[in-house]
């Protein structure tokens, strides 16, 4: 699995603090991502569509389940193979018919959860969106009467004749609440910051304080830190909601009977 970096951009804001006057909205802007990020780590990085392009392999028919195949049993495009429950069948290699259907299904698995599809480009065309559709968990089905191909060649760069790519978004889709959560700490973030200032300045040293009479007991910032919280009680609010048991990434289930898509890292 790859290392998970995000939000790509910031969540939409609903600001309810005066921005001072001295401020660009650049500064804004970059306070608004900041405050995106931290919240997107603090709720599991679960949140936020992050768009990805993945070269995808498409699932083998042979590779559904554990079978064992007869060697040189080949009779044109079928493969007669045993399955778990100790019957012949035959496996077809140009398609793949699920428990669900009928015919053939023609699909590739993407790593999920998946948000949207931005774009499919099969052989350096681009496809429309009615010729595919997307199954959970994260099955990209297409739909126009074709397949899959079945391999590509990954020396050459994407959207080239003999390429397959998928750029789609994963994550879960920013709600209101969790817009929210960003605009209340963007405005912490915002408060007492300036052009130039490295944000907002917090006092580590003082937890009690008594004066006449009057006795006041602050929570150490640093233990809010550790326990995943940021003292904000909107912000708070909703990553108990959201992330009760203060998870750091989101569980995944790795299965050996789907090949994982490949993604280019660099350059």
């Amino acid at each position: 699995m790859t290392l998970e970096v995000g939000p790509c951009e910031a969540w939409p804001t609903k600001l309810c603090c005066d921005v001072p006057d001295d401020m660009e909205q650049e500064e804004v802007d970059r306070w608004a991502l900041i405050a995106s990020q931290v919240l997107w780590a603090l709720s599991g990085r679960r949140l936020g569509p992050c768009p990805i392009t993945v070269r995808p392999c498409r699932r083998a028919c042979l590779d559904g389940g554990p079978i064992s195949f007869q060697s040189g049993a080949s009779t044109g495009g079928w493969v007669p193979y045993i399955g778990t429950d100790g019957v012949w069948r035959n496996a077809s290699l140009c398609g793949c018919t699920s428990d669900c259907s009928c015919g053939e299904l023609c699909e590739v698995r993407l790593e999920g959860p998946v948000y949207d599809v931005v774009s499919v480009d099969v052989d350096g065309e681009v496809l429309v969106p009615e010729a595919y559709r997307v199954d959970a968990p994260g099955m990209l089905v297409r739909t126009d009467g074709e397949c899959w191909p079945t391999c590509q060649d990954m020396a050459e760069p994407p959207g080239t004749p003999g390429t397959f790519t998928v750029t789609y978004r994963i994550g879960l889709p920013v709600d209101e609440a969790a817009m929210a959560a960003v605009s209340e700490l963007t405005c912490h973030l915002l408060k007492s910051c300036s052009p130039g200032s490295c944000g907002c300045k917090v006092n580590r040293s003082i937890t009690r304080y008594s004066r006449q009479g009057v006795d006041m007991e602050m929570p150490d910032p640093m233990t809010l830190f550790n326990e995943g919280r940021t003292g904000l009680p909107l912000v708070d609010l909703w990553l108990s909601v959201v992330n009760p048991y203060r998870l750091t990434s989101p569980s995944r289930a790795y299965s050996p009977d789907f090949k994982r898509p490949r993604v280019t890292t660099w350059p």
